[in-house]
């Protein structure tokens, strides 16, 4: 198999395998207007099998959703077909709009222009609990 060599834009690697379509989802990267290939299950010394997603543009990346995804995914910036940086994300201490509150007496559920606002109070089980009302969003990816 061959995927062509990003000139320009952004290889989203280390990802556990099997994660890749969630945050392509989540990034929303089907609305953009450029070539994003999506690898899944590719052999690695690391991790035993990983995806990668390469996005062939420049564009600005969430770190905190991948964040919340996966504290391991690496984030390589390509310009002129060469690497020039390289982040690392972690488990963000707060996230917004990324998940929703579960809980029907949130004030969220009503008030639907609010943000969603989970704070991170259990690094160890990665359990989020949101703003407003305190709830545990158990949802992780």
């Amino acid at each position: 198999m061959t995927i062509d060599q990003i000139e320009n834009g952004i290889v989203l690697d280390h990802i556990k395998a099997g994660n890749a379509m969630a945050i392509y989802r989540y990034l929303q990267l089907d609305e953009l207007d450029c070539t994003v290939a999506v690898i899944k299950n590719v052999k690695s010394a690391k991790m035993g099998k990983k995806d990668i997603i390469k996005i062939d543009s420049p564009i600005d990346i969430n770190l905190d959703v991948l964040g919340y995804f996966d504290e391991n995914i690496t984030v390589n910036i390509i310009r002129d077909g060469e690497k020039i940086a390289k982040k690392h994300v972690c488990l963000p201490e707060k996230i917004v709009n990324i998940v929703k509150c579960k809980n029907p007496r949130c004030i969220t559920s009503t008030e639907q222009e609010l943000d969603q606002v989970f704070r991170l109070t259990d690094p160890e089980n990665r359990v989020y609990r949101c703003m407003y009302c305190d709830s545990s969003n158990n949802y992780l990816p």
